[in-house]
């Protein structure tokens, strides 16, 4: 992990056994779906699948309702401010990367992604467990940082500014029109298109920092600009936010509405990008 600006953001497989074995004081979130944990985890580990739970209004109101529920769950989970935490599925993939944004959004300062996931232990030949235990809840209250979160509103005041620069990060298939998952087609005006899937190698971890460096600032992702993702519900977005904030860029949001939010809202523009 050596290049990284903030390596701390990850863990390896050998590292998580280390800390298992030394009996740390340490909270391992699966984000996997709840059949897959059944069949097998790391041992102590908490499942939470918080697959389908999104937001399509970004306003306050439902901003601060949504962000209270998703705390409430992380309470039953045994989330508090302390306790070191590792989040991780199949790969380092968008459903712990999702998580990882939530827990920072949230406040928490202690919160790691096992690179390469629960694959990458498998095949590091780790102990699979498949016993289950009762998470400890926690009256834990996150403190919200706005400043990794964009609304609908911050995105549309930052259109077209030339310190910003808004991610894409969907599939072709999406930013092209050839799948259309809301109201409307097409891509938020002057976004950069870069599918989530690039910052990862072929073992489905994240790529080496140069590699990972170089792809964004060949795009005009550079660690001067403001940068806001997005994709259809905030979990691939969630996967650039943590590429990014792997490689320092000291200003980076998702956008948790994404797509589906402005593209339901016929009062926002879009562009047609064409191949």
């Amino acid at each position: 992990m050596s290049g990284y600006a903030n390596p701390h953001l990850l863990t390896t497989p050998a590292e998580l056994a280390r800390r298992i074995d030394a009996r740390e004081s340490l909270l391992i979130l699966d984000l996997r779906p709840a059949e897959a944990f059944a069949q097998g985890h790391i041992s102590g580990a908490i499942h939470l699948d918080l697959w389908g739970v999104s937001l399509v209004d970004t306003d306050p109101a439902p901003l601060k309702a949504f962000m209270w529920m998703i705390e409430h769950v992380l309470n039953y989970r045994g989330v508090d401010g302390s306790t070191p935490i590792v989040v991780y599925d199949d790969i380092s993939g968008m459903r712990a990367a999702r998580a990882f944004w939530f827990l920072e959004y949230l406040g928490h300062e202690h919160v790691q992604l096992l690179d390469g996931g629960f694959n990458r232990w498998l095949g590091e030949g780790l102990p699979v467990s498949r016993d289950a235990q009762a998470p400890s809840k926690s009256t834990w209250e996150g403190t919200p940082q706005e400043t990794r979160v964009a609304t609908w509103r911050d995105v549309t005041t930052r259109l077209g500014q030339p310190g910003v620069v808004i991610i894409d990060t969907r599939s072709d298939d999406e930013y092209f029109e050839r799948a259309v998952r809301a109201k409307r087609g097409g891509a938020i005006p002057g976004a950069v298109h870069l599918e989530w899937t690039n910052n990862l190698d072929d073992d489905c971890v994240f790529k080496k920092a140069d590699a990972l460096r170089a792809m964004y600032e060949r795009v005009g992702v550079t660690p001067d600009k403001e940068v806001i993702t997005y994709c259809q519900g905030g979990y691939r977005a969630a996967h650039t936010y943590l590429a990014l904030r792997l490689l320092g860029y000291p200003r980076v949001r998702n956008y948790t509405g994404s797509w589906k939010e402005w593209g339901d809202r016929e009062d926002l523009p879009i562009e047609h990008p064409r191949t």
